[in-house]
């Protein structure tokens, strides 16, 4: 078989001297371009703690892929940190940032003709950007994730990258002094790693290997652990094989193997956003995916795993108990997974996890089925007059299942904000953020900030929160995000008023607004859009060509593109 397809292209063909020219002076061997050409794509940068060892995780699968006969070609890609723009006109751009990495990925592999490709990723839009590029090139590809943090301590206290956020609230309320405050921020982030609850990226990192795009314990191995270390100097070794089988992204990412992100995400707890980019990453690989989906497995799956940040637990406490895999062996015998699907390492997920212990009943991480933390999913798509296209609800079950009252709106996220530093909010209202959506954020900013701090002032339990913007992986409490159609586009959360009240029921799946139908229809008759937020770049662009939440958050949606779902790859593929 030839390995080297796509390259030889620039390599092997005597009309294209210059290409040659350029790759020598670079500093292959004339014998190395012969060989196939590995892209290695990593998200480093300095001022990140997700993102700061990256290009050295990099350098070490280059020296793996180097090992194994192959070319490896080191190249980047930006990163948005979701951390340090939260609350800040710079969250406008982090999930921009997602279409601007795909985009890149796919320009940069697709332009070089690379034959085969390892994405080095280590925050949360990073990961479904590069899924998304490596399934829209669909050559031999996979994914590591750079690993999560050690989390921080501070006077006993168990601390990471939330800590920060809800301190915020407490010092409002007086329960903090500065030294301690400041005591919390210079300890919550002790070195390298992404956020170390069932955060967005620790979300995507498990889903990601369940789909089969990582290896075996990617999404777990800490990232300053020699665990971490010895996967990336296997990558080569995978790639080869991935080279030799000709296994590839669209052989992988399969109808089932987006179910079993789905299970595995309701089992953990995740994050909201693996909603936006599993659609993403599905409609990039020709998959079918919508809401209805995730409703349909929260209604059959419970939530199991004792994770922050509703529950008690980080996932490198997780990953000292068989990480990842002991909980996807876990569900496999208990039935939730579909076994007999391909991976990256060329063998199936059941057979990954052929020799891989369950969590057993000594731990308390992950509760069993005749215990669960709640009996159904936490991610709930709520429906009525509020959110004809959905919306998409995070119910741990700890903040109960319904809540009504009074709407307290807000145009923007600095209005509340505000509010919230002068104490206005009260216990009982419907907190209503809108104008932060895909177009009239623009890019969805995360409404991090504002959750933390109502948690931090105790009112998460006594106030509820309704956006067309997204949460943080890291936001608990009663809230409803993705709501569709948003705000910019005259949908009806542009219509609330202060005062109106609001019913949201997790049980019946609905949230609805108590005006009657012809006094809506009224102030639609009067809302104005308003002018864009930006006047040029690339913020316009996504504003011109973003989907709504319901769809993904995606720039190249057609309505066109919807294909009928593509069976399981066969056996022969694994061969």
């Amino acid at each position: 078989m030839t390995l080297n397809k796509y390259s030889r292209i620039y390599t092997q063909d005597d009309s294209l001297p210059a290409s040659q020219a350029m790759l020598i002076g670079s500093g292959l061997s004339e014998e190395e371009l012969r060989k196939p050409f590995v892209g290695i794509c990593s998200t480093g940068f300095e001022g990140n703690t997700c993102n700061m060892h990256l290009n050295g995780l990099a350098d070490q699968v280059k020296a793996g892929v180097q090992a194994q006969g192959l070319v490896g070609l080191r190249f980047n890609t930006i990163g948005v940190s979701d951390g340090i723009t939260n609350g800040t006109a710079g969250m406008r751009y982090s999930l921009v940032s997602r279409e601007i990495i795909a985009d890149s990925i796919e320009a940069m592999a697709g332009a070089h003709n690379y034959d085969a490709l390892a994405c080095v990723m280590g925050c949360d839009k990073n990961m479904p950007g590069a899924l998304m590029a490596m399934a829209r090139l669909n050559r031999p590809s996979l994914m590591v994730y750079g690993g999560t943090i050690t989390g921080g301590t501070f006077k006993g206290q168990q601390l990471n990258i939330v800590s920060c956020f809800e301190a915020y609230g407490q010092k409002l309320r007086g329960q903090l002094s500065d030294e301690e405050y400041r005591g919390i921020i210079r300890n919550a982030c002790p070195g390298p790693g992404a956020c170390g609850g069932m955060y967005t990226a620790n979300t995507m990192a498990a889903a990601i290997e369940t789909l089969g795009l990582s290896l075996p314990f990617s999404s777990s191995a800490p990232a300053v652990s020699q665990e971490k270390q010895q996967e990336c100097r296997s990558v080569g070794a995978y790639l080869r094989r991935l080279l030799e089988r000709d296994l590839k992204p669209r052989d992988i990412l399969v109808r089932e193997a987006f179910e079993n992100a789905l299970v595995v995400t309701t089992v953990l707890g995740g994050s909201t956003n693996a909603v936006l980019h599993l659609i993403a990453i599905a409609h990039a690989a020709g998959v079918p995916l919508t809401l209805a989906d995730f409703q349909a497995v929260s209604n059959r799956t419970p939530v199991l795993a004792d994770l922050k940040p509703s529950g008690k637990y980080l996932m490198e406490d997780l990953s000292g108990m068989g990480g990842v895999p002991a909980v996807l062996k876990t569900l496999l015998n208990l039935g939730l997974l579909y076994g007999d699907l391909p991976t990256v390492t060329g063998q199936t997920l059941a057979e990954n996890l052929a020799d891989v212990l369950p969590l057993g009943a000594s731990q308390d991480l992950l509760r069993p089925l005749s215990n669960p933390l709640k009996a159904d999913g936490h991610i709930q798509i709520l429906y009525g007059n509020l959110a004809p296209k959905g919306a998409v609800a995070k119910i741990s079950g700890k903040e109960g299942l319904r809540f009504e009252g009074p709407a307290l709106v807000f145009n923007s996220e600095q209005e509340l904000n505000e509010s919230i530093t002068q104490g206005q909010l009260q216990p009982g209202q419907v907190v209503v953020i809108r104008y932060v959506g895909p177009k009239g954020g623009p890019g969805m900013p995360e409404m991090l900030k504002p959750t933390a701090a109502i948690m931090g002032a105790g009112l998460g339990d006594k106030v509820a929160l309704i956006t067309d913007g997204r949460f943080s992986g890291g936001t608990h409490g009663f809230v409803v995000g993705h709501v569709c159609p948003e705000a910019y586009e005259g949908g009806p959360i542009a219509l609330v008023e202060n005062g109106d009240w609001i019913t949201l029921d997790a049980s019946t799946n609905t949230m609805e607004v108590q005006v009657d139908a012809a006094l809506l229809e009224l102030r639609r008759q009067q809302w104005q859009r308003p002018r864009p937020g930006v006047p040029h770049g690339v913020l316009l662009k996504y504003i011109r060509t973003v989907s709504d939440a319901s769809r993904g958050c995606i720039t190249d949606y057609q309505e066109e593109d919807h294909v009928p779902a593509r069976a399981t790859p066969a056996r022969a593929n694994l061969a």
